[in-house]
């Protein structure tokens, strides 16, 4: 890896538009509240729920060679790393779609 492209921080180097004193004076009562007014915060997980917690590991996915059309691959491929993933996505939807259908 390039030396020149690695990037370095340290707790001190507290930039852009945060409020880091405002934030750094927050009790633990006051970020447990404002998680519960959150609509949008995942619920806070106890040790019962860690208890029950198992992994679960996702199918590996299959080598296949597949013919497609030029402009469809290209067009994947413009949008950057990680296309093969965006079209399985793709075909993922597509099948679940149909599989509701019937």
């Amino acid at each position: 890896m390039n030396e020149r492209r690695i990037v370095r921080r340290s707790r001190r180097d507290r930039k852009g538009k945060t409020d880091w004193a405002r934030v750094d004076a927050l009790t633990d009562e006051d970020i447990a509240k404002a998680v519960a007014e959150d609509p949008d915060a995942a619920p806070l997980l106890d040790a019962e729920w860690f208890k029950q917690a198992r992994i679960v590991l996702p199918e590996p996915k299959v080598a296949v060679s597949i013919r497609l059309d030029r402009e469809v691959l290209d067009w994947f491929k413009r949008l950057g790393p990680g296309y093969q993933t965006r079209m399985n996505a793709v075909l993922r939807a597509y099948v679940q779609a149909h599989r509701k259908s019937r």
